[in-house]
């Protein structure tokens, strides 16, 4: 009986091995026809496809190298209507944005004080003559008598020097005269220059201190960039050099040259001041911010869109199409330039040919497997 016992668990232990035994057989097999069946799916399968918008072909070009700036419009010609004598002011009826010419009258000073002092120069300068009148005579007279032996030839002199005094008396008098016709003329405004009102300073019946502001007037017929560039920007740059700028709202951007370089630098910011010359533009505005590039010379390389360049690791690299898959190149950056309105950079040990991703494919993990699509 006892023997019987130990042969059924034995067959028992022999039974139960034999099945899980055979169940981790087919457990394994189960993982491998998985593996298998993930491989050939990702073999048959592009992880990401790409339209044809979505890469670029790197070439050979010229590229413009050039310096950026940002900059301010300014009007070759602008003045500020000064007071030139003091008084209230009247008849002030342009405001800004109006068009004015040069020399029209665009407001008064007050100009009864004026008047009276004119009117007292005259008879000051009245009186002068009458004494002038009065020593001539008597000068005259006293060369007679000296002749006749009836005075002595101190007195003549006494006359000719008093006659000259009276004559001096009158030459001043003369000139306060002027100085106070002057300032009459000068109670009336005229504008110095022909343009349009930038800002308007004071009121009518406001009383005007002698160079009181009254109009800022510019001409936006004639208008420029000053820029302020740092001194090793600006050691490539030269007058006549041509520049590409724009502003906001600006369909494309529009040429300028350098007109003018100055030669010391600004003492607070130690920046180099640049002026740009500008086509005739309408509708330009002094003040308004401006941005663009100044083309300091070209160079032959081969380039890739400035976009395309990735910073998302310590060095910056491209995203290439090779067999099929992406692979990252560190990128050696040479030049960067200009080309067809599109910001490109030269990248050293790229072949021409070798196919590029741009920015709008995003990032792409190194080895993903691409399809190219005929979309563009």
């Amino acid at each position: 009986m006892k023997s019987w016992k130990r042969w059924a668990v034995a067959a028992l232990v022999v039974l139960a091995l034999a099945l899980g035994l055979a169940r981790a057989l087919h457990k394994r097999q189960l993982q491998q026809q998985a593996a298998a069946e993930a491989a050939a799916l990702a073999a048959t399968t592009p992880a990401l496809q790409l339209a044809e918008r979505d890469l670029f072909s790197a070439q050979a070009l010229e590229l413009e190298r050039g310096v950026a700036f940002t900059g301010t419009l300014r009007a070759l010609r602008s003045a500020t209507l000064k007071a030139r004598v003091a008084g209230e002011l009247q008849n002030l009826t342009v405001r800004e944005g109006d068009a004015v010419r040069e020399g029209e009258v665009l407001a008064r000073v007050d100009p009864t004080e004026s008047q009276a002092r004119v009117r007292q120069a005259e008879q000051q300068a009245h009186a002068a003559r009458a004494q002038l009148t009065i020593a001539q005579r008597q000068h005259d007279n006293n060369l007679a008598l000296v002749k006749q032996n009836f005075i002595s030839p101190t007195a003549t002199e006494t006359s000719a020097a008093n006659l000259d005094a009276a004559r001096a008396n009158l030459e001043a008098a003369q000139a306060a005269l002027d100085i106070a016709r002057k300032a009459l003329a000068d109670t009336v405004l005229h504008a110095p220059i022909s343009g349009r009102v930038a800002a308007r300073l004071a009121q009518n019946g406001e009383r005007i201190a002698v160079d009181g502001r009254i109009l800022d007037i510019v001409d936006p017929a004639a208008m420029e960039i000053e820029a302020a560039l740092p001194p090793a920007s600006a050691l490539e740059l030269r007058v006549g050099q041509p520049a590409d700028w724009e502003v906001e709202g600006m369909a494309q951007p529009a040429r300028a040259r350098i007109a003018r370089i100055s030669p010391s630098v600004q003492a607070g910011s130690r920046s180099v001041m640049v002026y740009l010359a500008l086509p005739p533009h309408g509708g330009l505005q002094q003040g308004l911010f401006v941005q663009g590039r100044i083309v300091t010379g070209q160079v032959h390389a081969v380039a890739v869109p400035l976009s395309a360049l990735r910073s998302d690791k310590p060095s910056p690299y491209l995203q290439l199409l090779r067999d099929g898959k992406v692979r990252h190149l560190t990128a050696r950056l040479g030049a960067q330039g200009r080309v067809a309105g599109e910001d490109m950079i030269a990248v050293e040990g790229l072949e021409a040919g070798a196919t590029v991703l741009r920015a709008s494919a995003g990032a792409v993990a190194d080895g993903t497997p691409i399809q190219r699509t005929g979309a563009r």
